[in-house]
């Protein structure tokens, strides 16, 4: 792809505060910002004639959920919406058609219109606990592909070379390894693009994966006579392991329909250096505060007390303050052997003549247990309590009764024999 075009870089000194402040916020956490010089007179521009720019962000409904890795770009989106812009949630209910072979070894096999339609039923619901909804323009990219027709693609297609789309990595790649490349793929790039034209963005997100495909929205508003819009990479989050990136299939995830506790828990078990990068990326605190953080933390401050507060804003954000106070107070009661306020309720039926239940039986049939052998293991290693007393004795035998019993640090039931 062409390099796109650079304006002469302006001196920090001719910038507004206005204007420095919203570079600020926008370079705050980015991989690339393209070109930036362009981007610093489109928000001049702006400042001068008042009229807000317009901030593309296009998903592909490709699964029913999003995880909190995919609010990384709806973070920096809401961002930029604070600062007064037009803001454009895009559903490629189109391009999920197609499928994107981004970072791709072969051919996506396209989801069907009846998949495509009940993902995107979820998606702006959970996009709008980022998003202002009030502020944010929702838009389908059949509005404009459908209508294009097939003449309407080959003049799009005439529009850019195939020797270009073979300079992209997974293209490249694949076909030299021989690996099948079907020509509806070359179509991905050229239609996310098109959105761009059709929707006249002045600055498209995207993770650090989309960047050939930002790129290509830039060269064909240039061919549409537009002025081209810039590129925000943002880098794409590791997950709870701090190693992957997050993903449903890694098992590192923190979905943002999860349960209040445990979103909490979860952001509390990650690594003290993985929080201060969820703080940049996932945070709307400003940037002094974290960095007041972390001057704490260099001092000699506890670092599970911000990861704390990272832990409550996150579950904040996707429930309530109320809920994330609670999820704190569940994770304090667990971590120092307290009963959460809400566990499993599991009744047991004691055997002829109301005999006692002995407790290795008791934890597999409530299911803290996988077996006895398992439930016989934990007691010898003290890892199980009734009512708060630790169980040493593997022939404990319990009664007709309501007992609270807890496995481990986490599990929790209260069982009742009868």
């Amino acid at each position: 792809m062409n390099k796109p075009e650079l304006a002469q870089p302006v001196a920090q000194s001719e910038l507004s505060d206005t204007v420095q402040h919203a570079l600020a916020v926008t370079r705050r956490g980015c991989e690339e910002l393209i070109p930036e010089a362009d981007w610093l007179k489109k928000l001049q521009k702006s400042e001068a004639s008042g009229q807000p720019l317009r901030i593309k962000l296009g998903l592909d409904p490709t699964a029913p959920d999003i995880h909190i890795g995919h609010t990384v770009v709806l973070n920096k989106m809401r961002q930029l919406q604070d600062l007064g812009h037009h803001v454009i949630f895009l559903i490629g209910d189109f391009t999920s058609l197609i499928g994107d072979p981004s970072g791709r070894n072969s051919t996506r096999p396209p989801l069907t219109p009846e998949q495509i339609k009940a993902n995107a039923e979820t998606y702006y619901r959970q996009a709008s606990l980022v998003l202002d909804p009030a502020r944010t323009e929702i838009r389908y990219n059949s509005e404009w592909s459908l209508p294009l027709g097939s003449m309407g693609m080959i003049q799009l297609a005439a529009k850019y070379t195939v020797a270009r789309m073979m300079e992209r990595n997974d293209f490249h790649d694949r076909f030299k390894a021989g690996s099948p490349i079907s020509v509806h793929e070359f179509l991905y790039p050229l239609m996310q693009g098109y959105d761009s034209v059709a929707l006249q963005s002045d600055l498209e997100l995207g993770g650090t994966d989309q960047k050939f495909n930002l790129l290509m929205g830039r060269h064909l508003q240039a061919e549409y006579g537009q002025e081209p819009q810039c590129i925000l990479t943002m880098p794409l989050l590791e997950g709870l392991d701090g190693v992957e990136k997050m993903s449903k299939s890694k098992n590192n995830y923190i979905g943002i329909t999860e349960a209040p506790n445990t979103m909490f828990a979860k952001v509390l078990s990650i690594s003290d250096m993985l929080m201060w990068r969820w703080y940049t990326l996932l945070s709307f605190k400003s940037e002094a505060e974290i960095e007041a953080l972390k001057a704490a933390v260099a001092q000699g401050a506890n670092p599970k007390d911000a990861k704390v507060a990272l832990a409550k804003e996150i579950t904040t954000r996707f429930h309530s303050a109320a809920a994330a106070d609670a999820a704190e107070q569940d994770f304090i009661n667990r971590s120092q052997g307290g009963v959460p306020d809400e566990i499993p309720e599991v009744a047991l039926a004691l055997g002829d003549g109301a005999a006692p239940l002995g407790i290795g039986a008791l934890l597999k049939q409530a299911h803290l247990a996988p077996s006895t052998s398992e439930a016989n293991r934990l007691i010898d290693g003290g890892g199980v309590r009734v009512d708060g007393s630790t169980v040493s004795d593997k022939g404990l035998k319990l009664p007709a009764g309501t007992y609270v019993v807890q496995v481990g640090k986490r599990k929790f039931a209260r069982v009742t024999l009868g």
